[in-house]
């Protein structure tokens, strides 16, 4: 768990997560410099013995997350958490028993969300995902709900391998390593999770004035975070990737540059998504080549 002057909803969440079902939890949070009284509640319950807490310098949400994987002690799996979220029983068990079903040890879980309001009640508008679930896809459409994340040991230990120079978020990040060195994915369509939705959200969903804004302000800085994320993937694991999934990223970069390669990748299917929106934007953008 990641925190930061989390101190309005973390009883809740922490309670959450030390009631789950039928799985063994160990509870591990790195604090990121809060001034409130965060990490007065996280020492209350190292006291009682029901979590580990460290206390580190501000780096924000993705590097604390990157910092706890690389932290944290060995386990099968490694799950995120947010620290205002609330878990049903089941989130974990739901999660272990599909990633028992893999036949690749490079495997991670993610599901559906239940968006709700500050008091949990589930919002009346849900936003509904259905990922295709293949490399091309996680390069254009970044859809991942870290919150929801849990990956295996041996996708933990690959992560940790690279550090990535540029880091949007850890979730994308996480999902694109897995997909590009030939991992496999699991979709749960069903939630286990209340996504609480307020005021001091990093990120959130359903707030279209501020996916909006996100949008903007990423075409105003020209941050390209799909073409640098591309070439962290490349200088990370170029020798650990398939064949196939090597030549889409090395296509992907060198479009950037040439003008008929970006029209070449408008139609190409290894680049579909399962959001029609956000295809057409991608290819907005491909077309400016600020992609």
């Amino acid at each position: 768990m990641a925190t930061y002057n989390g101190e309005r909803y973390l009883r809740q969440q922490i309670d959450s997560i030390l009631a789950q079902k039928g799985v063994e939890v160990i509870l591990t949070v790195r604090d990121d410099g809060s001034t409130d009284t965060t990490c007065d509640i996280l020492k209350a319950y190292s006291d009682k013995g029901c979590l580990k807490w460290y206390r580190g310098n501000n780096v924000g949400p993705a590097q604390n997350f990157m910092l706890l994987l690389q932290e944290a002690e060995d386990a099968d799996y490694y799950a995120f958490s947010d620290q205002d979220d609330y878990w049903e029983s089941d989130k974990l068990l739901a999660a272990v028993n599909q990633l028992e079903e893999a036949q690749n040890d490079l495997a991670l879980y993610f599901s559906q969300t239940c968006l709700a309001d500050e008091a949990l009640h589930p919002l009346p508008h849900q936003i509904h995902i259905r990922p295709l679930l293949t490399y091309g896809e996680s390069l254009v459409y970044q859809f991942i709900g870290g919150c929801t994340m849990v990956l295996t040991h041996a996708l933990r230990e690959a992560v940790n391998r690279y550090k990535p120079q540029t880091l949007y978020m850890h979730d994308v990040w996480i999902y694109c390593v897995c997909l590009a060195i030939g991992g496999k994915a699991f979709f749960d369509a069903k939630p286990h999770i209340y996504y609480r939705q307020h005021a001091q959200n990093v990120v959130g969903q359903g707030n279209r004035r501020n996916e909006w804004k996100r949008r903007v302000g990423r075409i105003a800085h020209l941050e390209q975070a799909r073409y640098k994320t591309a070439l962290e993937l490349i200088e990370g694991y170029a020798n650990e990737m398939p064949a196939s999934n090597l030549a889409l990223t090395q296509d992907f970069i060198k479009a950037k540059h040439n003008l008929l390669a970006r029209l070449r990748l408008l139609c190409d299917k290894r680049l579909a998504t399962s959001s029609p929106a956000t295809s057409r934007r991608f290819r907005l953008a491909l077309l400016m080549g600020i992609y």
